[in-house]
């Protein structure tokens, strides 16, 4: 199967950073890669672009890392509490999903995708909990929160 030497020109999940020299398919690189100019073809005049692209990467790289602490400080003091339905006994109808934190952290003003912040198990009881958020490569932030009843439990409901 053909090669090609390519620079890339933005990062790439999974193939590389920009500034990069990598080798991927020629039909990716010419169907994919070069139309939506997330490369280059790898030639001798490309090659003193590449010092100029890897300088950009470390200035991106440095402003993202300043980025990613200074939410990290946001997050030691945000307290989330989580209002859900719950029924006789205080289960809860339903669960809360890293979409549902994503959403209450939006509202909150702080943006974060639900890749950084992986819910493994859909929380279904009432109480502290907590989940750890990516926000770089080097910043992990471990975020607690609240989930609670939004109706008041009471142990007689289900008796009349």
């Amino acid at each position: 199967m053909a090669k090609n030497d390519v620079l890339l020109l933005k990062p790439i999940e999974g193939i590389g950073d920009e500034g990069e020299q990598v080798k991927v398919k020629a039909g990716y690189a010419r169907n994919y890669l070069f139309p939506k100019k997330l490369a280059v073809p790898m030639t001798q005049a490309n090659r003193k672009q590449l010092e100029a692209l890897q300088r950009a990467r470390e200035a991106r790289k440095t402003n993202e890392l300043a980025a990613a602490e200074a939410l990290a400080a946001r997050f030691a003091r945000i307290h989330l509490a989580i209002p859900v339905k719950t029924g006789p006994g205080g289960r809860l109808f339903g669960s809360v999903t890293a979409a549902d934190l994503q959403a209450r952290l939006a509202d909150e003003g702080v943006e974060v995708s639900r890749k950084q912040m992986p819910v493994y198990k859909p929380v279904r009881t009432l109480g502290k909990h907590s989940t750890k958020v990516r926000l770089h490569a080097d910043v992990q932030v471990d975020f607690e929160f609240d989930v609670v009843s939004e109706n008041p439990i009471d142990g007689s409901e289900g008796t009349s």
